[in-house]
């Protein structure tokens, strides 16, 4: 990988985890997503 693409990816996963975290519970719960899941749905991005 490029280190182009690596940073762009990094950024991504930051911005997916940031905008996720900021949900409610609720929000969350209507999205069918918990907390737990956040980390492993950003890291999704990353690859």
């Amino acid at each position: 990988m490029n280190p182009i693409r690596i940073a762009k990816s990094w950024i991504s996963y930051r911005r997916t985890i940031s905008e996720l975290g900021n949900l409610s519970n609720q929000t969350l719960a209507d999205i069918g997503i918990t907390r737990y899941d956040i980390r492993n749905i950003a890291s999704r991005s990353f690859r």
